[in-house]
């Protein structure tokens, strides 16, 4: 059996070792039309800041060992150009021009994606870069090495972009960051990245937010960044982190479905719509187990995944489908991490799907043991039974443990009181006797149950004095430097028993606190004395702050 692999990152090159240990006689050939494969993209910023010294750390595999250790014919610098499914070949480009056809008995497409380079004036001009791939990281760093870099602007505030941020503020070199959205990391609900505002600017990096690149222009040996707005900003170097498209030419010219989100169509078992043609990666797009909708998910675990699934299917038979990913991805930002798993708020109210959502804040670890650090979780869920739809986190330790028991939780239809029963490892170090994830889940349930009635920070910004109380239940210190939201009245939680009748019963209360415990007991209180509309701000004043304060970055 001869197989033949195009693409050898990811994907592509867990396919080829996954078919080698099922049929150690078969034929495989591995196509990869740049010099490297099997290399660490997500880690090439961190080399680019210096945090990861060696360039050869990247490489997990060289094509030598690779193709040694597991008797695979990889060709680099070796482009398939054209595939005839009827006939089974594949026409293959060298770099010294010669061109040659390969027969196939099943193939596997793993091209990856490429990054968005839109038509702008002057976004050729030197100094501008895309980051994908090993060869534009050489590209940069050669450049950094050559140039007096004082000041670059990253155009695009996804994961990469802020990533390269950071990196690049870690060599000395000043940053500025424009986005066309109103917020960095579009995953993310606003509440969650406010958090990533913050700290950006903390960190003196310059953001630009609902901020549109017109044009750039070269003056003397600097490069001009012009906005819509009619701001200029300039800068010695220029990284383009637009976003990336899946890459689709190749099965496009070979007939095969692409679907609606324009990735490359496979069914159940990665095959595409031509039989004995598989893909993988983050070329192809696949259903969203919670929404049944196809999408595009460009993260390398859900590739690697689906390079091992694919080679059992292509050797054995279509025995095994894929079960889809949901989209669990994390990032370093600084000092700060934030996580997603699943549906966020926004994606979800865009789909008219009924939703809930919470906000806890808890520390990393017992908060009596040195080193705890704050952490804040978002969970959307459904309103009627409490299944968990998505979780977002952020802060300094432990956010990737939560969001990963919270991801598998997802893929296997839980709800939110599953999160109860989690049985955490605990020891001061490194968590409380009530961990992060089971204080999320008792609050979302008594959401669910109605325990606790909530109202989120937007319904409450514009909330109407006259027609409600707003009640701050924190206290007195807390409220100095007009550290409150306008309207409210302060009664402190300890205060509240003797002075009930300063709270109207004719009309509704919305309580808040600084993170929403103290809220959720006062809401016990009133309830208990017969206030019949009282809901508590969920995520307390410390959301509605950091929410708020970011909506007005106006640099």
């Amino acid at each position: 059996m001869k197989y033949i692999i195009i693409g050898g990152v990811a994907g592509g090159a867990t396919a080829a070792a996954r078919i080698r240990r099922l049929d150690e006689f078969a034929e495989i050939i591995l196509l990869e039309k740049g010099k490297y494969i099997s290399y660490a993209n997500c880690g090439l910023p961190y080399y680019l800041g210096g945090i990861i010294e060696k360039r050869n750390s990247l490489f997990l595999q060289t094509p030598y060992t690779f193709g040694k250790r597991y008797r695979i014919d990889v060709r680099v610098e070796h482009t398939a150009i054209a595939i005839d499914t009827g006939k089974k070949t594949v026409t293959v480009h060298q770099t010294d021009g010669n061109e040659y056809i390969e027969t196939y008995d099943k193939l596997l497409l793993s091209p990856g994606a490429s990054p968005v380079k839109p038509p702008l004036e002057g976004i050729d001009t030197e100094g501008i870069f895309t980051l994908r791939d090993v060869t534009d990281t050489d590209n940069i760093k050669n450049y950094l090495d050559k140039r007096n870099v004082q000041n670059a602007v990253v155009v695009g505030g996804g994961f990469i972009g802020l990533e390269m941020a950071e990196n690049l503020h870690h060599t000395g070199i000043g940053v500025s960051i424009v986005e066309m959205a109103n917020q960095v990391m579009a995953p993310v609900d606003f509440s969650i990245a406010a958090y990533v505002h913050q700290h950006l600017i903390h960190k003196g990096v310059h953001l630009y937010l609902e901020q549109t690149v017109e044009r750039f222009e070269q003056k003397r040996d600097k490069i001009n960044v012009y906005l819509k707005s009619g701001k200029i900003i300039s800068a010695d170097l220029i990284i383009l982190s637009i976003g990336i498209r899946p890459e689709t030419s190749l099965a496009r010219s070979a007939g095969l479905k692409i679907g609606d989100t324009g990735g490359i169509w496979v069914n159940d078992f990665l095959e595409t719509s031509t039989k004995d043609v598989y893909a993988v990666g983050d070329a192809i797009e696949y259903s969203r187990p919670q929404t049944g909708k196809p999408w595009l998910n460009f993260l390398a675990n859900p590739a690697n995944r689906q390079g091992r699934l694919a080679a059992d299917n292509i050797v054995k038979g279509n025995i095994e489908k894929y079960e889809g990913a949901i989209g669990t991805a994390i990032a370093k930002v600084f000092d700060l991490t934030v996580a997603i798993t699943g549906l966020p708020a926004k994606k979800l109210k865009q789909l008219n799907i009924p939703y809930q959502s919470s906000y806890t804040h808890s520390d990393s670890h017992a908060g009596y043991y040195p080193g705890s650090m704050p952490m804040t979780i978002k969970l959307t869920f459904d309103p009627a039974n409490g299944k968990i739809y998505g979780a977002q986190s952020v802060g300094y330790d432990g956010i990737d443990k939560r969001i990963d028991q919270i991801a598998l939780l997802i893929k296997l239809g839980g709800t939110v009181f599953d999160l109860m029963k989690v049985e955490h490892c605990y020891a001061p170090p490194y968590s409380s006797a009530k961990d992060p994830v089971a204080i999320a889940g008792y609050v979302a349930g008594n959401i669910i149950t109605e325990r606790m009635p909530v109202i989120h920070w937007r319904e409450i910004q514009t909330a109407n004095p006259d027609e409600v109380t707003i009640l701050d239940v924190r206290t007195k210190h807390e409220t100095l430097d007009g550290k409150k939201i306008q309207g409210s009245i302060n009664i402190p939680l300890d205060e509240l028993r003797e002075r009930l009748n300063e709270i109207p019963k004719n009309k509704p209360v919305n309580i808040y606190c600084e993170a929403g415990l103290r809220g959720y007991l006062a809401l016990q209180i009133l309830t208990q004395h017969g206030f019949v509309d009282v809901k508590n701000l969920s995520g307390g004043y410390r959301i509605y702050r950091i929410a708020t304060d970011s909506m007005i970055i106006n640099n």
